[in-house]
C-alpha cells in the first residue's frame, strides 16, 4: 500500500504526483486543508488543528470521515503522531511525507530527524520525504544501493548519527572506511552512474536527493 502523509507546508512546494499513486491519504493539521483544496479528501486527519481558523476548522471537520485530534500541548508534533498512526494500522506500507520542508527551521529539523528515532526504526526504510527539488530517504547499517531520480543532480550523506567505516561509491567523491565521529551532512556529492554504493557499519544516515 502507498500512502501519502500530508503535512502544513507551503503548497508550492509539493512535489508533483498522480493521485491514483496512492491508496490512503492521511492530512496533517493544515495539511487537511491543502488537500481538500486540490480535491482530495483526506482518509484521515491528525492534529491538534490549532492552525485553522474556526471556518476553516468546520470544513475540515465536515469533510474527512475519520478525524484524530490531539490537544495542542503535546510531546509529539502532528507529523509525528500521523506516521506512528499510520504504521500503527499499516504496518507494510510505503509512505511518502509532503508539506514538511520549506517552513519553519525547528519544523524541518523535527522531520529530518524521524530517521532516529527508536520507534521509527522497523520502518526505516518505508518512508520518505519529498518536495519539489529533494528528496529524503533513510538507511541503517550495511551496503545498499541508491538508485539515481530523474531530474535529481546531487547526492547528500546526511550522517544523523556517528558512522563507523563509511564507504562511498560510483559517486564523485568517493570515501573508503572513514568514521564520521558527530552528526555532520556530506553535501553536495554526485552520482557517476544512475546508482551507487554506500556502506557503513554503525548509525542512521539521510540520503539526500536534491537539484537547484
Amino acid at each position: 500500500m502507498n500512502i501519502l502523509l500530508v503535512a502544513g507546508g507551503n503548497p508550492q512546494k509539493w512535489p508533483d504526483f498522480q493521485v491514483s499513486d496512492f491508496d490512503f491519504f492521511v492530512g496533517i493539521d493544515r495539511g487537511t486543508l491543502y488537500l481538500l483544496d486540490e480535491g482530495i479528501h483526506p482518509d484521515l486527519a491528525v492534529g491538534d488543528f490549532d492552525s485553522l481558523s474556526a471556518q476553516e476548522r468546520k470544513l475540515v471537520f465536515d469533510s474527512v470521515g475519520e478525524i484524530a485530534e490531539s490537544p495542542a500541548e503535546k510531546d509529539d508534533t502532528d507529523t509525528q503522531l500521523a506516521l506512528v498512526k499510520t504504521f500503527e494500522r499499516y504496518p507494510s506500507a510505503k509512505v511518502t511525507i509532503i508539506g514538511a520542508t520549506g517552513g519553519r527551521l525547528d519544523h524541518l529539523l523535527a522531520n529530518v530527524w524521524l530517521g532516529v528515532e527508536p520507534r521509527f526504526q522497523p520502518f526505516l526504510q518505508q518512508f520518505q520525504l519529498k518536495d519539489q527539488t529533494n528528496t529524503v530517504s533513510y538507511l541503517t547499517a550495511g551496503e545498499h544501493v541508491v538508485i539515481k531520480e530523474p531530474g535529481m543532480k546531487y547526492l547528500g550523506y546526511c550522517c544523523l548519527t556517528p558512522i563507523s567505516a563509511l564507504t562511498l561509491q560510483d559517486v564523485k567523491y568517493p570515501l573508503n572506511h572513514v568514521e564520521i565521529l558527530q552528526p555532520t551532512s556530506l553535501a553536495s556529492n554526485e552520482f557517476l552512474r544512475s546508482e551507487a554504493t554506500i556502506s557503513f557499519k554503525t548509525g542512521v544516515i539521510a540520503v539526500v536527493q536534491s537539484k537547484d
